[in-house]
Formats: structure tokens, C-alpha cells, sequence
């Protein structure tokens, strides 16, 4: 899940159990800067960006450093507590994700339509904010 500082999620992905989680964060980044806003035109960049120590490898800080996007803690330089300010917003999105029953505990063997659930469900929590936050 790739959130915004209040929790919502702006990109759900998926992966396999088995893969490091370092390797689905280009496709969520790319997928967000996929997007272009409609007043200027031009592709989304997120401003920042903070992952914690297990995003911390060459390839993968060389990458976001060419997107001018660099706010990885380091391992064995910075320590838990600067990057536990920002955390807190993504851990919040998960549990908020989990409340969902069917995501819970995956029962869909394929896993596009737990793909489609997972969207939805981010799709669902983005509109009871919308609509907490107009009333």
C-alpha cells in the first residue's frame, strides 16, 4: 500500500508471500506516477517518500534517487524513532484495510479478484473520508 500522509491509500498492490517486500515498491510508485493531474497536466511525483530499513538497498535508492525522490532510513544510521513519526499513517491504512472481512484472511484463490477486493476496499475507505470530511 502506498498512503498519503493521512492514511488514505493511493496505490494497493499485490504480491507473493514469499517475495521481499522492497521488490513491489517501484511497481507502486510507478503506478502512482501513472497518474496525471488534471490542472497541470503532467504526471504525479510524490514529494516524499518514507520507507524504513527494509527498502534500504543500492538498486533500489539509486532508482528513487533518479525520480528525485529519496527518504529511506539507513540501516545502521538513522534510527527507529525519526522514521516511527511517519509510519504510523501507513500501519493505520493496514489495520483500517483489515477491518474488511475478505481481506482478513485471503479465501480467493485467484488473485485478481483479491486484487479487486483490495481496491475496492481503499476505494471505500478514500469515500467514508470524502464523506466524513463534507458533512
Amino acid at each position: 500500500v502506498l498512503s498519503d500522509r493521512a492514511g488514505l491509500p493511493l496505490v494497493v498492490g499485490l504480491s507473493a508471500g514469499n517475495c521481499h517486500d522492497s521488490n513491489g515498491l517501484k511497481p507502486l510508485v510507478q503506478a502512482f506516477m501513472a497518474k496525471h493531474d488534471p490542472d497541470r497536466g503532467r504526471p504525479w511525483k510524490p514529494g516524499k517518500l518514507h520507507a524504513d530499513k527494509a527498502y534500504d538497498n543500492a538498486p533500489l535508492r539509486k532508482w528513487l534517487r533518479g525520480r528525485r525522490i529519496v527518504r529511506i532510513a539507513r540501516i545502521g544510521i538513522d534510527t527507529s524513532q525519526r522514521l516511527g513519526r511517519h509510519r504510523w499513517a501507513v500501519e493505520r491504512t493496514m489495520s483500517w484495510l483489515t477491518g474488511y472481512r475478505r481481506l482478513t484472511i485471503r479465501y480467493e484463490r485467484r488473485s485478481d479478484l483479491f486484487l479487486a477486493l483490495l481496491t475496492l476496499a481503499a476505494a471505500a475507505l478514500c469515500c467514508k473520508r470524502l464523506h466524513r470530511h463534507t458533512t
